[in-house]
């Protein structure tokens, strides 16, 4: 069961996610969360210690679903790695838009912001080591792991700005994953 706090951030993922950062005022995140007026600035008195707040409730969320999505074997084979590394781009363009898109908000809000700067920093060392654990299992090294991770986010912004019905990251992510690892079809 979620917490008061955590309703209010969500709720704010919810709302930076759909309608941008000028939409993201506490008012309107008590309005989305179905919350007494003041609710979110009881727990974040700034706009900033918002922001930071909803880059933590990011990195809660996402870890939780990579500790989901660990529970599954390391993949042993390229083909095993890219299609599951397909399927979290699609995921995170398509299932899990909204908060990806409040993700990239962030990205842009966190430039002028060094406490949230640093939330999101934490985060995508994160996902990057989370990758290079993946990675290592067909003979990935660092190099190929940030690259990859700069690859996603790539794909995804692209998708995300102007979607593809017919959306299919795999045959890139295959050929850039054997050019960077080397190796036969697995």
């Amino acid at each position: 069961m979620s917490t008061k706090r955590e309703l209010v951030l969500d709720a704010a993922i919810e709302l930076l996610g759909s309608r941008g950062t000028r939409a993201l005022t506490h008012r309107a995140v008590d309005e989305v969360a179905g919350m007494p007026a003041g609710s979110a600035s009881n727990y974040f008195r700034t706009r900033e210690a918002l922001l930071t707040g909803i880059a933590e409730r990011l990195e809660a969320r996402d870890y939780a679903d990579w500790e989901a999505l660990s529970r599954r074997p390391i993949p042993r084979t390229i083909d095993e790695l890219v299609d599951g590394m397909a399927a979290f781009v699609v995921h995170a363009a398509r299932t899990d838009r909204i908060r990806t898109l409040a993700r990239y908000a962030l990205f842009l809000e966190a430039q002028t912001m060094p406490a949230l700067r640093e939330s999101v920093r934490r985060g995508h060392r994160r996902l990057t080591d989370w990758a290079a654990t993946l990675l290592a299992g067909v003979g990935g090294d660092q190099a190929a792991t940030r690259i990859l991770v700069a690859q996603f986010d790539g794909i995804i912004l692209h998708q995300l700005v102007n979607p593809a019905p017919d959306f299919d990251p795999r045959p890139a992510l295959d050929r850039l994953v054997r050019a960077l690892i080397g190796g036969a079809a697995g």
